[in-house]
């Protein structure tokens, strides 16, 4: 699926050949005085991705708009003192289980296994100290026709209580047509569930722009969504989208039906906070999940992954009380956030799409972000 006049020629035109450039930096350091590395991956068209190993978090992606102004689109920390003061997940690897587990806890074999509750009686994006809240190993930096940074983790049995030695790794590639491709991988030593997503939140905009973004275009490839009880937790029903505020199956801008009290989800998610269910399903290469357009700048982001839902969250328990990078309060619709993975509270609904890993398995997720613009 291509969309049309996704690239810009003035801006994204072809330079002849180039190798997109990897460096690595200092980042600040940990209350223990542990170093925080960074890497920062650059193409030559402007488009540029600064990765740090805390959380294993993309703190920057800055890309030009339609006159070639560059600006940061994600919501993020300055440095190390908002990451540690104010977690938000802006821009981390959630794990070992992204989104929300039910009554913290889940049945694997006939074993049951008791999860850290860290929003009320639930567990969510992998418990109080989950693979955000943790320093990543970098292993790998490479420049080249696409320039990476690999980043590694071990997760010890009963961590945050969930089964197994989990050894875990993501690589971040950016390349010459404006892609970034993450991969995710993981091994095991006993049977254990595993959903790593990546959490940034994107105003196409510009985060510190001043402009929200509910104004932005979203498309999903997506007939149904579930929907939730009142503790955001799935009610295990795949529910179509057509008639509802949920439906992006045609672009709509995210604002146009967030305060339509009369879907009771609508009010529930406090906007949206749900899984949809993406017409791929779970592939072997990536298929097309999603469109994000930003009309004022032109800004465009395809969404193309190997898993079979997204999380649209619109920002919604963002409340202006920590000031991200450029100085910008963060609000309510501030940022949007399109979290590619399996489907929230999986371990516990049999009818969704597995989510376990065995040993002699490896859990792999590739997603690619395809970074554009638009004439007007």
């Amino acid at each position: 699926m291509k969309a049309p006049h996704l690239f810009a020629a003035a801006i994204f035109a072809a330079t002849g050949a180039h190798a997109a450039e990897a460096s690595r930096e200092s980042f600040g350091a940990l209350p223990d005085g542990a170093a925080v590395q960074a890497v920062t991956l650059k193409n030559a068209h402007g488009v540029s991705v600064r990765v740090i190993a805390y959380g294993a978090t993309i703190q920057s992606l800055k890309l030009p708009d339609r006159r070639g102004k560059i600006a940061d689109v994600v919501l993020a920390y300055p440095d190390m003192t908002g990451y540690l003061a104010k977690p938000q997940y802006f821009g981390a690897t959630v794990g070992r289980y992204a989104n929300r587990i039910a009554g913290a806890a889940f049945t694997l074999d006939g074993q049951h296994y008791a999860l850290t509750r860290n929003e009320g009686q639930n567990s969510l994006h992998g418990g109080a100290k989950g693979f955000d809240k943790q320093l990543w190993t970098i292993t790998a930096v490479q420049s080249g026709p696409a320039a990476s940074v690999t980043l590694t983790r071990t997760s010890p049995d009963g961590e945050e209580g969930y089964p197994g030695t989990l050894k875990a790794s993501i690589t971040y590639a950016l390349d010459e047509q404006n892609q970034l491709t993450t991969t995710y991988a993981a091994t095991t030593d006993k049977p254990t569930v595993v959903n790593m997503v990546n959490h940034s939140l994107f105003n196409l905009a510009g985060a510190a722009s001043g402009h929200d973004a509910l104004d932005e275009v979203l498309t999903l490839a997506a007939d149904a969504y579930t929907p939730v009880d009142a503790a955001l937790i799935p009610t295990g029903e795949l529910r179509p989208v057509a008639g509802t505020p949920f439906d992006f199956r045609k672009a709509r801008r995210i604002g146009e039906r967030i305060r339509d009290a009369a879907d009771p989800q609508i009010a529930i998610g406090r906007g949206y906070d749900h899984n949809f269910v993406l017409r791929g399903g779970v592939t072997p290469k990536p298929h097309f999940a999603a469109r994000l357009t930003d009309p004022a700048s032109g800004r465009t982001m395809e969404l193309w992954t190997t898993e079979p839902g997204v999380q649209v969250y619109s920002g919604n328990f963002l409340d202006a009380t920590a000031a991200g990078s450029g100085q910008t309060l963060y609000r309510q619709g501030d940022g949007i956030a399109l979290e590619l993975q399996h489907f929230p509270d999986s371990p516990n609904h049999p009818a969704f799409p597995t989510t376990r890993l065995d040993p002699g398995q490896t859990y792999r997720q590739v997603s690619i972000y395809r970074f554009g613009v638009r004439a007007k």
